[in-house]
C-alpha cells in the first residue's frame, strides 16, 4: 500500500471533474520514456523461533529500517516513528503487520529491475544477519493467526483496521497475512491504456496461477493455491474485482474517474495526520461538504491519496498497476515484470494478447478469477478448456515482445531469460504452491515450519 515519503506537493484545489480526469491524462508518456516499476514484499522473522518482529522491540522493525541507514536509504517520519525509507532504489515501506517492501525506481529495463532486486535483497539480508531476522517468499503467512501479528504504526492502517471488518470477512487478512509482487507500467494515450488495462484484467488470472504461492494458513492446507488472492473476493466489494465496466465501449479516463469516485473514501490528509473519513463519499469533498472538513475542497494530492484507496485486479493511476502475482523467491520477482512488459510494451504482442481473450464474457472473465485461486491453472476458460491450455500460448506472445524490445545487458542477453521460472512451471504443469503441498504431504510429514528452510531468500 502506499506511504507517504514526502511532503504533498502544493496543488491547486480541485475546481471541476476535468482536473480528475486529466490527472490520468498527465501520466501519457511516448515510448521511449516507458519504464518498468517493481514493487515486492516479503514476510520478517525472527530466526530463533519464527515470530513475526513487532516495530519497538529489540532487533525488530524499527532497527531494520534503521539498519539500512548504511546503503543510503534516509528515513521517513510520520508522528515520530520512522515508518519508510527512500533512497536511489525507490522506497522502502510497512505493510500493516510489518511485511516489509521495496516500491522500485522506474527503470528502463528488466535487467535493472533484477539487478535493483538483487541489490535490496542483498542489503536486507546483511542487516537480518545482524539482528537474527529472515525474510520469507510466500503470499501468505503459512504459520501465524491474526492475533500473532503486530501492528506497525502507520496512520492510514488504524483507520483501514477499524474500516475493514465492516465491509467483508477477509480484509484484515488482506492487510496483516499476505504478500504481493506489482509492477506498474506506463501509456502512451489513453487509447493505448485502454488496451493495456483490458488485456492486464483479462490476463490477471493467469498471473495469480502462476505465481499461485500461499496454500497453507495456520499451519495448514487450506485448500487453495493462492488463498491471498482468494482473500480478496471478500475484502471489500465496493473497492476490489474484476471491473466489468472497463470491457464496455467508452471505457477511458472519464470512467475510471467515476468509478473512482464511487468507491469510499478512508482518509484525509492533513498536517502530517491522517483524518477518518471512512465510509464518506468524494463527491460530496468536490462540492465541499466533507463533514469532518466542512467548507473545504479536495486539492490533486487528495485525489491521488484516493485513487490509492482502490484496490482492484489491475489499478490506475498514472500508470496502471499489474495486482494479481503471490510474493514469492527472487527468480519470480523478476519474472512477473517480464511477463507484463513482454505482453504490453510491444504493440504486436500487446495485439496478440487481446486476440487470446477479447471474445471472452463477462460471466466468463469472473468465473475464472472465481475459481483459479483454488484450481490454478486448471480453471476453465471459454470454450471448454482450462487456463494451463493458454499459459504458454501467452509465453510465447511475451517472449516475442520481450525479444522485439531488443533490450541487452553486458553480456549480450535479451529480457526474455526472466520468463524461464514461468516456463518451468508450465513445463511441470504445478504452479508453486502445488509444489510446497507435494513437499508438505511428503519430505516435510506435514510440518509446515518447514517453509522457512525452503522459501527463506
Amino acid at each position: 500500500m502506499s506511504t507517504k515519503t514526502a511532503p504533498p506537493a502544493k496543488h491547486a484545489v480541485i475546481e471541476h471533474r476535468d482536473q480528475l480526469i486529466a490527472s490520468f491524462a498527465k501520466g501519457e508518456k511516448p515510448k521511449d520514456r516507458w519504464r518498468i516499476g517493481t514493487e515486492h514484499e516479503k514476510f520478517v522473522y525472527a530466526r530463533s523461533d519464527h515470530h513475526a518482529p513487532s516495530y519497538d522491540e529489540a532487533g525488530g522493525i524499527r532497527a531494520l529500517l534503521m539498519g539500512l541507514q548504511r546503503f543510503g536509504w534516509e528515513p521517513v517520519i510520520e508522528n515520530g516513528n520512522v515508518i519508510a525509507m527512500t533512497g536511489a532504489d525507490g522506497s522502502l515501506s510497512l505493510e500493516p503487520a510489518g511485511q516489509f517492501e521495496l516500491s522500485g525506481a522506474p527503470l528502463d529495463n528488466l535487467h535493472q529491475t533484477c539487478a535493483e532486486t538483487g541489490r535490496h535483497l542483498e542489503q536486507v539480508k546483511a542487516v537480518g544477519d545482524e539482528l537474527g531476522i529472515g525474510f520469507l517468499g510466500l503470499g501468505m503467512w503459512p504459520d501465524k493467526t491474526r492475533a500473532e501479528l503486530p501492528i506497525m504504526p502507520k496512520g492510514r492502517y488504524a483507520i483501514m483496521l477499524r474500516h475493514m471488518p465492516r465491509v467483508g470477512s477477509m480484509g484484515l487478512d488482506m492487510m496483516l497475512r499476505t504478500c504481493t509482487i506489482q509492477v506498474n507500467l506506463d501509456y502512451a494515450s489513453e487509447a493505448d491504456m485502454v488496451k493495456k488495462f483490458r488485456v492486464g484484467l483479462a490476463l490477471q488470472p493467469l498471473a495469480t496461477a502462476l505465481f499461485a504461492n500461499s496454500p497453507f494458513t495456520e499451519g495448514r492446507p487450506n485448500g487453495m493455491l493462492s488463498y491471498r488472492s482468494h482473500i480478496w473476493s471478500d475484502t471489500d466489494p465496493a473497492r476490489t474485482g474484476m471491473l466489468p465496466f472497463v470491457f464496455e465501449d467508452g471505457f477511458g479516463y472519464e470512467r475510471y474517474a467515476e468509478y473512482a469516485l464511487d468507491v469510499p473514501m478512508y482518509f484525509v490528509y492533513r498536517d502530517g495526520r491522517y483524518l477518518d473519513a471512512s465510509g464518506l463519499n468524494f463527491r460530496d469533498f468536490l462540492k465541499g461538504d466533507l463533514s469532518i472538513l466542512p467548507g473545504e475542497k479536495p486539492t490533486l494530492d487528495d485525489w491521488n491519496d484516493h485513487l490509492s484507496t482502490a484496490f482492484p485486479e489491475v489499478r490506475l493511476k498514472t500508470f496502471l498497476e499489474m495486482r494479481g502475482a503471490d510474493g514469492g523467491p527472487w527468480s519470480r520477482i523478476c519474472a512477473l515484470p517480464a511477463l507484463w512488459v513482454g505482453l504490453l510494451y510491444d504493440d504486436a504482442a500487446l495485439n496478440a494478447a487481446w486476440d487470446v481473450v477479447k471474445h471472452w464474457t463477462m460471466d466468463e472473465r469472473e468465473a475464472l478469477r472465481s475459481s483459479v485461486p483454488k484450481l490454478g491453472l486448471d480453471a476453465p476458460i471459454a470454450g471448454g478448456r482450462k487456463l494451463r491450455d493458454i499459459a504458454g500460448e501467452v509465453l510465447d506472445i511475451a517472449h516475442a515482445g520481450l525479444s522485439a524490445r531488443a533490450r541487452f545487458d553486458g553480456v549480450g542477453s535479451n529480457e526474455t531469460g526472466f520468463l524461464d521460472p514461468l516456463r518451468e512451471v508450465v513445463r511441470s504443469g504445478k504452479v508453486p504452491a502445488e509444489v510446497l503441498l507435494e513437499k508438505y504431504h511428503g519430505p516435510w510429514g506435514g510440518d509446515v515450519s518447514r517453509v522457512y528452510e525452503d522459501m527463506t531468500f
